[in-house]
């Protein structure tokens, strides 16, 4: 199926795992991409692997920064000539351990990247394109925001109010812009490998469906999300976990 042809999507934080497999996903559907991330060297690996330049641009930057975002999308539309999709993919988790004893600092640089990148990342291509054209935003969120997350308390709240923000945005820029988001579970990438690393086996057996997530589970939910298959739905977190929340897991 083709049924990005013609339109461009941004996709964050893609030089490697989820967010590359992402643009993959929509590049193989037609679509043109543009990726960031913070390293020139994997952002140049990762657009010669999704074809070239004729499909896709990379712009290395911190996804925090206003100047990197406004750049990047100038770019996409310059280059490609529109703006149609954007999916916030970009997170961090720098800590681990209790809330009651998080450093202040961490929590901010955690909200920071997590929440705030992605209200301004909408905001600049929603003034840049989607405001006059329509188009679609996906947030990539997490299991962890759904409930309590001991030991990642602060990325799951953060995850938790990307939820809500995409409920905000959904509400505020209808009907020609459609905003969700999708949970995944944990997903076999570098950013997750401590979480099963040496013990995949153990941690896949609390799965119904008796595997990990790999990328591709994540970009095929996110490209129905973006595409017109999902015209009318907006607003929502599609939880995309082998079924572990049914079992109380995060």
């Amino acid at each position: 199926m083709q049924r990005f042809e013609g339109r461009t999507a941004i996709v964050t934080g893609a030089s490697r795992g989820i967010g590359l497999a992402i643009a993959q996903r929509l590049v193989d559907e037609g679509a043109r991409v543009v990726i960031t991330g913070r390293r020139p060297e994997a952002l140049a690996s990762a657009v010669a692997q999704l074809g070239g330049t004729d499909h896709a641009l990379g712009v290395a930057g911190h996804a925090g920064d206003l100047d990197h975002q406004v750049d990047t999308v100038s770019r996409a539309v310059d280059v490609f000539g529109s703006a149609d999709l954007l999916v916030n993919n970009t997170g961090i988790n720098p800590v681990y351990g209790a809330m009651v004893d998080l450093d202040l600092d961490a929590a901010r640089k955690i909200f920071e990247v997590n929440v705030l990148a992605a209200l301004s990342w909408t905001q600049q291509v929603h003034r840049a394109w989607l405001d006059e054209h329509g188009g679609a935003v996906v947030n990539v969120g997490s299991v962890a925001g759904t409930k309590p997350a001991p030991g990642i308390g602060m990325y799951g709240a953060s995850k938790a109010m990307l939820t809500h923000l995409t409920q905000e945005l959904a509400v505020e820029l209808g009907p020609d812009v459609r905003v969700n988001a999708v949970a995944p579970a944990v997903v076999k990438t570098k950013f997750a490998a401590a979480l099963y690393e040496g013990k995949e086996d153990d941690v896949a057996a609390s799965y119904p469906l008796k595997r990990l997530g790999v990328p591709e589970d994540i970009a095929s939910a996110v490209a129905f999300l973006l595409s017109q298959d999902a015209s009318w739905i907006t607003g929502q977190l599609l939880v995309v976990d082998g079924g572990l929340t049914l079992t109380g897991g995060v």
